[in-house]
């Protein structure tokens, strides 16, 4: 169908939320037509089962990623999803459980050290995964709990070290991949979490640290 996301959001907004409009989009099986439909679902009356019947259809990184996001992070009891996919043998199902993971170290502001530290965990026991879709997704959530704050960067860090140490070689890919990021992380005012140097306001920071050591 060729149409951005950009314009997929706009057409959202004009629609309005309606679970019957977004199944019938979704069994379309055009990809556009499912971003559409992510959109356009109710998340005050969907479930989690109709959820996990949604992934069933998803054969792409991008839907995944766009259903994690925009939908299932924001569904109460989404974590009990986390930990039920990170064990799935499905690609997507696996993918997602990570998405979520990094949506979750973003987006949700009172999230607990507990369940921050659960996430750590699932990542050192569930990140010997070759696929590339799923081992992206596992660096991904893992740079995301880094950027925190400076004690996660550091527990972030040192998994990322235990990971390269194990030999594994989709562990080892995981961590040289976190790590690029990790190490480069700075605090800049006004901003809740930490950012990357190679961002634009990071290398700011970075330069006004260096110059108040001149």
């Amino acid at each position: 169908m060729g149409i951005s996301t950009g314009e997929v959001r706009k057409l959202a907004k004009r629609i309005g939320k309606s679970n019957v409009l977004g199944y019938e989009l979704w069994n379309t099986g055009y990809h556009e037509a499912k971003l559409l439909a992510v959109l356009v679902f109710n998340r005050k009356t969907f479930t989690l089962q109709e959820i996990e019947q949604l992934m069933n259809d998803v054969f792409s990184w991008d839907l995944c990623d766009h259903l994690c996001k925009n939908l299932i992070i924001k569904l109460k009891g989404y974590e009990k999803l986390i930990g039920k996919w990170c064990t799935s043998d499905k690609t997507y199902f696996k993918r997602a459980a990570f998405t979520l993971i990094a949506s979750a170290a973003i987006h949700e502001k009172a999230i607990s050290n507990d369940a921050i530290d659960d996430y750590l965990r699932l990542i050192q026991e569930y990140s010997c995964d070759e696929r590339e879709h799923v081992k992206k997704a596992v660096s991904w959530a893992l740079r995301e709990i880094g950027k925190k704050d400076f004690n996660y960067q550091e527990k972030a860090i040192i998994l990322a070290h235990e990971l390269k140490e194990s030999g594994n070689k989709a562990q080892v890919w995981i961590a040289n991949d976190a790590l690029k990021e990790l190490e480069k992380l700075v605090q800049v005012e006004g901003r809740g979490r930490l950012i990357t140097t190679d961002s634009q306001m990071g290398r700011k920071r970075k330069l006004s640290v260096l110059n108040s050591k001149c």
